[in-house]
C-alpha cells in the first residue's frame, strides 16, 4: 500500500483523556425498534449483485469515517480521493450502538453538497464477493438500511474512479440535517452506547484523517467544541467556541 503523508498530525484539542471521560458501561438493547435483520441469503444476493455491477473493473471502496480506522475488509491498495458533491455530516440519529435512549447519539453519513476528502481502498479480485458480504453485514445488515449503498465517482491523482460507498444521501425521520455544530457537539459529548461513545468515534475519525494529511474544517472545529463540552460537563467550566 502507499504510505500516508509524512506531515506531522496537528495536535487535537479532543484528547484521549477527555474521550475516556465519555466512556461508560451501557446495556446492549439490540436493534433500533422496528428494524429487521436481513437473512444470509439476502446478504449473499446483495453481494452478488454488487459484484456483478462492478464487472471486470477493480472494486474500490470509499472510506470517509470509521472504515478508515476500523475497516472490515482486506485491501491491496489505497489512495487519497475526493468526492465532489458530498460532505461529511453528523446527521444519523442513534439510540443504540453509540447512543442510548437517555442520550441520543449522531453518526456520520454523506450529505449532498461540497467536497469530501477520504481514502479509497482496492479490494482483492479473487474474493471480492466475500469481502462485499463482510462489508454489507457490518454497514447495512437491516432491511431498513439496504438502500444505503451506492456507486459514486471520486477523483484521485491517478484519475477518476467509480467507487462503492455506504451511507450517502440518507433520508427519512432518522436524519437530522444542518444542525449547528454547537448543537452537534452537545450531543456527541454526552452520547455513549454499548460499543463506545460518539466522542470516541469523532476522535478516531479526525486523528486518522490527520494521519493521511486530510483536513476537514468542520470536523476540526467540532472536535474543539466537543472537547469544551466534555470539560464543562466534568468541571463546570463554560464551553468556549
Amino acid at each position: 500500500m502507499n504510505a500516508p503523508p509524512r506531515r506531522p498530525p496537528r495536535q487535537m484539542t479532543l484528547t484521549p483523556e477527555l474521550v475516556a471521560l465519555t466512556l461508560r458501561p451501557e446495556p446492549d438493547l439490540g436493534p433500533e425498534p422496528g428494524w429487521t435483520e436481513m437473512g444470509e441469503s439476502e446478504l449473499d444476493a446483495m453481494a452478488q449483485a454488487l459484484d456483478e455491477d462492478c464487472g471486470p473493473d477493480p472494486l474500490w471502496v470509499f472510506a470517509y469515517g470509521s472504515l478508515i480506522w476500523k475497516p472490515d475488509f482486506d485491501a491491496i491498495e489505497h489512495r487519497r480521493a475526493s468526492a465532489w458533491g458530498w460532505h461529511r455530516s453528523f446527521c444519523l440519529k442513534m439510540h443504540r450502538w453509540r447512543g442510548s435512549p437517555q442520550h441520543m447519539g449522531l453518526m456520520m453519513a454523506l450529505e449532498r453538497g461540497g467536497r469530501c476528502d477520504g481514502v479509497i481502498y482496492r479490494i482483492p479480485d479473487h474474493d471480492r464477493r466475500d469481502q462485499l458480504r463482510r462489508m454489507l453485514r457490518r454497514e447495512i445488515r437491516f432491511h431498513q438500511n439496504r438502500d444505503m449503498v451506492r456507486w459514486i465517482p471520486v477523483r484521485t491523482e491517478q484519475g477518476s474512479r467509480r467507487v462503492l460507498v455506504f451511507w450517502a444521501g440518507p433520508t427519512g425521520p432518522r436524519i437530522l440535517s444542518r444542525l449547528p455544530l454547537e448543537q452537534v457537539a452537545q450531543l456527541l459529548a454526552r452520547a455513549c452506547g454499548p460499543i463506545g461513545s460518539c466522542a470516541e468515534y469523532l476522535f478516531n475519525t479526525v486523528s486518522h484523517l490527520e494521519q493521511f494529511g486530510i483536513q476537514d474544517r468542520n470536523l476540526w472545529r467540532l472536535q474543539k467544541l466537543v472537547a469544551s463540552e466534555i470539560r464543562a460537563l466534568h468541571t463546570g467550566d463554560r464551553p468556549q467556541a
